[in-house]
């Protein structure tokens, strides 16, 4: 009874993880699928999935609290990265850099 309960913990708990391949469909429009293009109207010389975990993470917070406004998409990225929690910018920069090649 008791494996029976732990399981069933676990299985809800992985059914409530954050799916980075899924909350990056959000993000494609604009980074491409494979986080290779720069986005429309921003004048940034890189693309994400060149970027670092911790940076990404860093980057995403920064938006969602409105301190960052870089290459002039920080209105744009405040309203993606806003609906995000911890979990998800951990899961959504754990996706993107499998981006890079």
């Amino acid at each position: 009874m008791k494996k029976l309960i732990l399981v069933t913990l676990f299985s809800i708990a992985g059914l409530m993880a954050a799916d980075g391949a899924t909350l990056y469909k959000t993000c494609m429009a604009c980074h491409g699928a494979n986080g290779d293009k720069v986005p429309p109207g921003s004048k940034a010389t890189f693309t994400i999935n060149s970027l670092k975990k911790e940076k990404i993470i860093e980057d995403l917070k920064g938006y969602k609290a409105g301190t960052l406004n870089q290459y002039g998409l920080g209105v744009q990225m405040k309203i993606y990265a806003g609906k995000l929690s911890d979990a998800d910018m951990s899961a959504l920069a754990d996706y993107i850099v499998t981006l890079k090649k």
